[in-house]
């Protein structure tokens, strides 16, 4: 996360909305301007101490003069969870990145939301979206235990389906979205959640014109295609050639060549680290989508690499 890009603001409110799941209200600084507008699907990153990045998915009203996420408690994790919830208090200020949106809801006739634990952070503005704009729609939330599921009490009964494996059994996912189209007719299927259930969706609507998938994952799934190969890069801005072996990311070779690009995933789930190819081929290995954009043409310098020789950035 740059410095042009980050926004100062101030913790409001701190929030139990399950067990070991807070939320977190952020709003703007008593003298600075209102918060950007987001849209559903989009998320922030949050700069917790230096060094310390995570990126958490916008849960509240895009209409709300504040932000508001929701964290889980994962003690073992990266250590994100663990500062929000033992550390991070009303009245602190933080920075964040202005609101990026790779999973944005695409217009449809029907949607089917899929939510797997603190995957329903993303789902839940979606589902008002939808509920908002009259079109049907149906969740299926599913998490380990009922006292975990945050924000489960705030769901319309009649089109949710709350599911507590650990007390009601494995989930029939193909038997409910099967149920969704039969009465609604092809659909987007929206799902977050952890890998297992994102990997089973993805399978269940590969094959099926009439369910279009789109997926965020709490974890990128296991690398794909043929092991990286070296790739020349031309900066075109700067003037400088660079090599990048194989064994080496784009994104720190950037940072050795003196041009820092903002980075913090380094899984390509996030999409921070968005650099602009004016020529060459990349090889996309990111999982925001950034292979299915045409202008301007992007690449996620974390993880993804070049299947021409050489590249052209704009940096």
């Amino acid at each position: 996360m740059s410095a042009p890009d980050e926004l100062e603001v101030v913790v409001a409110e701190l929030s139990w909305e399950a067990e070991g799941v807070v939320a977190v209200a952020l709003a703007p600084l008593p003298d600075g301007p209102p918060l950007p507008a987001w849209t559903p699907g989009a998320h922030v990153t949050i700069r917790l101490l230096p060094g310390l990045e995570r990126q958490y998915s916008l849960c509240g009203d895009p209409g709300d003069a504040r932000y508001r996420i929701a964290v889980r408690h994962c003690p073992r994790g990266r250590g994100g969870s663990d500062y929000v919830h033992r550390f991070l208090r009303p009245g602190q200020r933080v920075r964040i990145s202005a609101p990026r949106n790779h999973f944005a809801l695409q217009p449809a006739a029907s949607y089917a939301f899929v939510a797997g634990g603190i995957g329903i952070t993303p789902i839940l503005p979606m589902v008002r979206r939808a509920e908002a704009d009259g079109i049907p729609w149906t969740l299926a939330y599913v998490g380990r235990e009922r006292a975990t599921m945050a924000f489960a009490d705030r769901l319309v009964a009649d089109r949710s389906t709350i599911w507590a494996s650990g007390t009601d059994g494995r989930f029939d996912l193909p038997g409910h979205l099967d149920a969704h189209r039969l009465r609604h007719g092809p659909t987007h299927v929206y799902g977050c959640g952890p890998t297992p259930m994102m990997d089973a969706l993805e399978e269940l609507c590969a094959d099926r014109p009439d369910l279009a998938f789109h997926g965020e994952r709490f974890r990128a799934p296991g690398a794909d295609g043929p092991p990286g190969q070296p790739f020349d890069v031309r900066c075109v801005r700067s003037g400088l050639d660079l090599h990048v072996d194989a064994d080496r990311s784009l994104l720190d070779v950037l940072a050795d060549a003196g041009l820092p690009v903002a980075g913090s995933c380094r899984e390509g789930l996030c999409g921070t680290c968005e650099v602009v190819v004016r020529a060459g081929e990349p090889d996309h290995r990111d999982h925001v989508g950034l292979a299915d954009q045409d202008a301007p043409r992007v690449m996620a310098a974390c993880v993804s690499r070049a299947r021409s020789p050489r590249l052209e950035l704009e940096l």
